[in-house]
């Protein structure tokens, strides 16, 4: 079960909204079916582990969000039935992360926040997922093994926030290319990789050595190109085409490569290693392709806009859970026998 964490004083009753927690890059589709959100008042005390937990980190995770709420529009709609002024007195009253002990820390988020428990419904299992930074081997020219370009975004990419034009739409979005006053659907990847762009659209950035780490990158969203001299550069998303994202997994199952028992990243990226003529097909099948750009700073940023706090951000689908609203876990380890209690942002 997951605990979101409110604001006290402020907001008195929760509007119910869509959950389809997932991992979160900012690529892909919206869902268009959202199964209902159910949250129900909690206390602090039915939270296992909160009291011997540290919130520190949470609490340097939050001061990112509030960087940004605190340049936004106060009446801009944050989700949950709140607005970016009701965030603005708890982002104000945070206490420096760097000097801010653990109690402070906790008596922050108890002070700011009501816990309320959410539910999907009748469903007793969920996914949640984090950041990992992926590591890939590339040059800045095409020589040797590295053969595989990371795109840079095309000029002529036009991507479109539905819910600027319809509110009901808000967070999903399409993206194309406009020809004669029309903007009509962008290449899909099996076009992108077999050369359908126009040469002056056809950017590379990289040239990395692995076309299944390049795949896995753009569903990442994130990562760190080592080059040939030892140097690295951080580079993140800049930009989707605009078709679905279809996971490769449910591919390799419909095929009977894997199972619904075995399938996992780890599995997936070990079947297209040793099946490197079916491997580009199968990447295909997913029409979702991703274009990058290079970042600057210590740590890779996230789909809300703001550098990822290791251990602590949390990956959501934001059409069903606003960027930045704290939430306090409680769920099962996925490789240890044990429990992980742990407030993200």
């Amino acid at each position: 079960m997951g605990h979101s964490m409110f604001k006290r004083n402020r907001i008195s009753v929760m509007m119910v909204v869509a959950l389809t927690l997932t991992s979160c890059t900012g690529i892909g589709q919206a869902p268009q079916v959202k199964p209902q959100l159910q949250l129900a008042r909690a206390e602090y005390s039915a939270l296992e582990g909160w009291n011997d937990a540290s919130q520190q980190q949470a609490l340097h995770a939050f001061e990112k969000t509030c960087g940004r709420i605190l340049k936004s529009a106060p009446d801009k709609k944050v989700g949950l039935g709140t607005n970016i002024k009701d965030w603005q007195a708890p982002c104000r009253n945070l206490p420096d992360p760097k000097t801010a002990t653990a109690g402070m820390a906790k008596a922050y988020f108890e002070n700011w926040f009501t816990p309320y428990a959410v539910q999907s419904g009748h469903e007793t299992e969920g996914l949640f997922t984090g950041y990992y930074e992926a590591g890939l081997r590339g040059s800045l020219v095409r020589t040797g093994p590295y053969q595989t370009p990371l795109r840079a975004r095309p000029q002529d990419l036009v991507m479109v926030n539905l819910g600027e034009f319809i509110p009901d739409l808000k967070g999903q979005r399409i993206a194309g290319r406009v020809k004669n006053g029309q903007l009509k659907p962008y290449e899909d990847r099996k076009s992108i990789e077999t050369g359908a762009l126009p040469k002056d659209m056809d950017v590379p950035l990289y040239w990395v050595d692995s076309a299944v780490d390049a795949f896995f990158l753009q569903v990442q969203g994130s990562g760190i190109v080592t080059l040939p001299d030892g140097s690295m550069q951080r580079i993140g998303y800049d930009g989707q085409n605009g078709h679905p994202y279809t996971a490769i997994g449910k591919e390799l199952i419909a095929r009977g490569a894997l199972t619904k028992d075995n399938v996992s990243m780890q599995t997936i990226r070990d079947w297209l290693a040793a099946h490197p003529r079916e491997a580009v097909e199968v990447m295909q099948t997913n029409k979702s392709y991703v274009f990058f750009k290079k970042l600057e700073g210590t740590g890779p940023v996230g789909a809300e806009g703001v550098a990822l706090t290791p251990e602590v951000s949390m990956a959501v689908d934001h059409v069903i859970w606003p960027y930045g609203v704290p939430m306090y876990i409680d769920i099962d380890h996925p490789v240890e026998s044990t429990k992980i209690h742990k407030l993200m942002v």
